[in-house]
């Protein structure tokens, strides 16, 4: 899917004040036990066609809205992943301008999680 240039412009001003992850960066961590939240920003469909293993859904319309109840500890570490990294890229820089100090967006979001043949789950 092409994306819009000023959709684009938005996100690539977003990266510059994010920290991004990769796919093989959060798998690792994950295996050596690595305290982390992984929020799926993704559509509901999207989450229940598949998410990664023990992540948590909000999705990117209300994560700002509910975020404070779901993870009040502003210093939580969380990864937020999406599609491809766009969607979460921009959650994760709302999120720090809520005063989340310890946020990545996983760039390849679950494109990249599938094509590497990681583990998924459902429900």
């Amino acid at each position: 899917m092409a994306h819009a240039a000023k959709f684009l412009a938005l996100v690539n001003e977003a990266k510059k004040r994010i920290k991004e992850t990769t796919v093989d960066d959060v798998k690792r961590r994950m295996d050596a036990g690595e305290k982390i939240l992984l929020v799926d920003v993704r559509e509901e469909s999207e989450w229940a066609a598949g998410h990664l293993p023990g992540a948590i859904y909000l999705g990117k319309g209300v994560i700002e809205r509910d975020i404070e109840q779901r993870v009040p500890d502003t210093g939580t570490k969380i990864i937020l992943y999406c599609g491809g990294g766009f969607r979460s890229a921009l959650s994760a820089d709302n999120l720090q301008k809520m005063g989340y100090t310890n946020v990545e967006s996983m760039d390849g979001g679950w494109k990249g999680w599938i094509a590497a043949g990681l583990p998924t789950q459902k429900g």
